[in-house]
């Protein structure tokens, strides 16, 4: 016999939680582009990749991102606020999967030290 309930419960929590973690971490990564520094990451060149970026194209990408960082209206304390905000939704996003891991995993390990 299922239990509906506890299928429900689930269901809302898993939910739940994947909107505080994807929400987080794009607000992070917003309030981190504002604060005038861009995550830039360098594509992987695979082989069989159909587009392949170029040294020149990343180098125009990196100088774009500068310009727009000169270009910020912010003051330099706005921009520190916007950063610890950053990183402060990075840790939240850190940490919910962090405790969905020990949800998960946690009494087993427990139980298996004790």
């Amino acid at each position: 016999m299922i239990d509906w309930g506890s299928f429900l419960l689930v269901l809302v929590a898993s939910l739940v939680s994947a909107c505080v973690i994807v929400s987080a971490y794009a607000l992070g990564i917003r309030l981190l582009t504002v604060s005038g520094r861009t995550p830039i990451v360098s594509p992987a060149e695979f082989t069989d990749a159909i587009t392949i970026v170029s040294p020149a194209e990343i180098r125009k990408a990196e100088k774009r991102a500068a310009k727009a960082a000169r270009k910020s209206p912010l003051t330099d304390g706005q921009k520190r606020m916007a950063l610890v905000g950053a990183w402060a939704c990075f840790v939240v996003s850190a940490l919910a999967v962090v405790y969905g891991v020990y949800l998960i995993i946690g009494d087993h390990v427990l139980k298996m030290f004790s």
